[in-house]
């Protein structure tokens, strides 16, 4: 790896924390500073980023140790959790959930930091200590040591990189835009233009209604991603995925399907997370299983999966329930009693032929995604560890 150098990582950029304006003080929020936290970077998928779900006012940025950061600069969450990465699209603040990298233009290129800082993920986040969360610090990330080639050999590796998330992320937007399509079209043909001749009732009238299962965790045998495992999916897998789903950070084995009598559910399937957190949204992309917090919405009518989906995003979930909290009020028994509204076949079916199409290329995207994550990923170690040199 000639020209390769070893570096801290504070030798090659500015170490920034983060604090929080009190939030005892209204005049702090709602200004123009985008201000982010881990939880902004929870869900978001992309590289580049430009604020987050609040705003401070330049009083609140300038009443605590936050600090603007420059775009471009690297954003990395050191707590609660570690390991998020971003670049700041246009100047930011961040609260103390960050330890974001200023990179120095001359020795690291920030795309690069970015792609090195998601490879070296795992390791940072063994550095971390603390009792009640772990927590990596300023020092500890200055002093983090990483090999850098070249700058001009820094930036063929993260255009090569950058890409493939190009397309990735362009797919997303694409993916995007369907679904507003998707959904205005719902809108208009059942919200704005409801018809008495519809049936109406509870959604164990018009579907078979499953839960999913979680076996014992004590006993780790029922978990491993071995080829002839199966997909067991988690309210955080169907956070990640858009609107289908064909992949599962855990997997259960078979035995543990039969043992436990898990619903094993059928492609094209809709999910509905109801523990927690309430109104996600998704279709199986294949044969899977679930965990106790999602319902399953099957069907033998293919023609009712545009429907059932859209319906379930449109769903008012603050309606069910008796108490304050939303989240602890809902079960399984109040699932399967959800009011439903199902138009007659002709509407189904028409509404079908329609969206079906929409439906298909988010799917076909989806898809293509996953093949280029997958290369990404594959390739993204290589050339870090400088085993494949760009030409």
């Amino acid at each position: 790896m000639t020209g390769w150098k070893t570096y801290r990582l504070g030798e090659v950029g500015t170490i920034v924390g983060g604090a929080t304006p009190s939030t005892a003080v209204a005049e702090y929020y709602g200004g123009d500073v985008p201000w982010l936290t881990p939880k902004d970077l929870s869900n978001f998928h992309d590289r580049y980023i430009d604020r987050g779900e609040r705003n401070i006012t330049q009083e609140g940025l300038n009443s605590c140790s936050a600090q603007l950061l420059p775009a471009g600069s690297v954003l990395f969450s050191s707590r609660a959790p570690i390991g998020y990465v971003a670049i700041a699209k246009n100047p930011v603040a961040t609260n103390q959930g960050f330890k974001s990298i200023v990179p120095d233009r001359s020795k690291a290129d920030n795309l690069f930091l970015y792609y090195l800082l998601r490879y070296n993920k795992d390791n940072i986040e063994a550095l971390g200590s603390g009792t009640t969360f772990k927590e990596v610090s300023g020092a500890t990330m200055k002093n983090i040591e990483i090999t850098l080639p070249p700058l001009a050999t820094q930036q063929r590796i993260a255009a090569i990189l950058g890409a493939l998330d190009d397309k990735i992320e362009l797919n997303r937007r694409i993916n995007a835009n369907l679904e507003e399509q998707a959904k205005a079209l719902f809108k208009s043909w059942f919200v704005d233009n409801y018809d008495e001749k519809w049936k109406s009732g509870i959604v164990s009238d018009f579907y078979d209604i499953s839960i999913g299962k979680t076996p014992p965790r004590k006993e780790s045998q029922w978990f491993s991603k071995s080829p002839n495992n199966i997909i067991w999916v988690s309210i955080a897998d169907m956070g990640n995925c858009g609107m289908y789903i064909a992949n599962s950070s855990e997997y259960l084995s078979r035995d543990a399907v039969n043992k436990f009598n898990i619903a094993i559910i059928p492609d094209n399937t809709v999910l509905l997370s109801f523990k927690l957190t309430i109104g996600r949204v998704v279709i199986t992309d294949g044969e899977m299983t679930t965990n106790e917090a999602i319902a399953h919405f099957k069907t033998d009518n293919p023609f009712l999966v545009e429907y059932t989906y859209l319906a379930l995003k449109n769903y008012k979930y603050s309606n069910l329930g008796s108490t304050s909290s939303i989240a602890t009020a809902i079960n399984s028994k109040i699932i399967k009693t959800m009011p439903w509204i199902m138009p007659n076949e002709d509407a189904i079916n028409k509404f079908h032929y329609t969206t079906a199409p929409i439906f298909e290329t988010i799917k076909n995207n989806s898809k293509e995604n996953q093949l280029l994550s997958a290369l990404r990923n594959t390739l993204l170690p290589k050339l870090m560890r400088g085993e494949i040199m760009p030409g």
